[in-house]
């Protein structure tokens, strides 16, 4: 499941980060790769966001495509 489809307030373990390279590289950087947890605050005018590794980034509907997670 993609984490655009997720619900608010859960937890997920992501299972797969695909995209562009630089997509998958700046995600990197905020610590959201395979095996991590991520949960998804809100959703606003198609910006999602997360937290991750007890910090919150505002994501675009591009990025949160991107990320596989896991149920």
């Amino acid at each position: 499941m993609l984490l655009s489809k997720g619900k608010i307030g859960q937890t997920y373990n992501i299972k797969h980060v695909d995209g562009k390279e630089k997509i998958i590289k700046f995600l990197f950087t905020l610590g959201c790769f395979e095996g991590e947890e991520i949960t998804l605050i809100s959703k606003l005018a198609g910006n999602y966001v997360v937290n991750i590794k007890d910090s919150r980034y505002a994501l675009d509907e591009g990025m949160a495509k991107s990320i596989e997670i896991e149920l």
